[in-house]
């Protein structure tokens, strides 16, 4: 593997392209399990049929994880909303339905989001009423078996030089409750303070889906709550907005 052409670092992860590869290597605290379990992630949607980087290697490099995936030309859905700011409503358009396109696969592998949900809400600082009350309230939600990519946004979607879309940072996937997983992205748009685009989105996708505003309202404060663990003081207060109900979608 050639480690020369470094495309993005992050504080986890470094991604390097080596001809028609990408190389993803995670920094060395990052836990074998959790790249090993997003690996899996991966594979498990790859064999379900929807267009992802599919993955060539795992390996250890220098004693940091690496795993080498096909590397796709194109741009992402954020790059391209950027661009042409006059295309919002067609790129927004066509990102809920690659998003609905998602939530249509079945993959009875993957971790079930309730269980994600919960063991994430018990792990967060938050006191043991409201802990109690949030699993309360996620339990007495629909259970479903959608799969749910967990951080769908924009810069997840690449469109590739031909047409086709790509959906790429799998560690989050489960099978759930698709609005839970629309809750979710309408939660990263306002985390990073876009909070007319995640107007347009939720407008968006309820009209599209036939989903009632009032349901993503429901999952809201359950989403947010499960962002807790190793969080900023700073977005924990944002966070904290969504959890006890300041703010909706409405």
């Amino acid at each position: 593997m050639n480690l020369d052409n470094v495309l993005i670092k992050t504080e986890n992860k470094t991604f390097y392209r080596d001809g028609d590869s990408l190389i993803k290597v995670f920094s060395k605290k990052y836990s074998k399990a959790n790249v090993f379990n997003e690996v899996l992630n991966q594979i498990r949607v790859e064999e379900i049929g929807i267009n992802i980087p599919k993955i060539r290697e795992v390996t250890l490099i220098d004693g940091r994880w690496a795993v080498s995936m096909d590397f796709i030309e194109g741009q992402t859905l954020e790059s391209l909303m950027e661009k042409d700011p006059s295309g919002l409503d067609s790129y927004l358009k066509r990102f809920i339905e690659i998003q609905r396109s998602i939530h249509e696969k079945r993959s009875p592998l993957l971790t079930k989001f309730k269980d994600k949900m919960t063991s994430k809400i018990m792990q967060c600082d938050l006191d043991a009423s409201t802990r109690y009350d949030l699993c309360l309230r996620l339990n007495k939600m629909p259970m479903h078996n959608h799969v749910c990519h967990g951080d769908f946004n924009p810069s997840n979607v690449i469109i590739s030089d031909n047409g086709l879309p790509f959906v790429v940072d799998w560690a989050h996937a489960s099978q759930g409750n698709a609005t839970a997983d629309a809750a979710k992205t309408a939660l990263i748009f306002r985390m990073e303070n876009k909070e007319d685009l995640a107007d347009k989105y939720l407008s968006a996708y309820c009209e599209i889906t036939g989903t009632p505003v009032y349901y993503v309202d429901d999952w809201t404060p359950i989403v947010a709550a499960a962002q807790l663990v190793k969080v900023s003081t700073e977005t924990k207060k944002k966070l904290m907005r969504w959890i006890n109900g300041e703010e909706t979608n409405a």
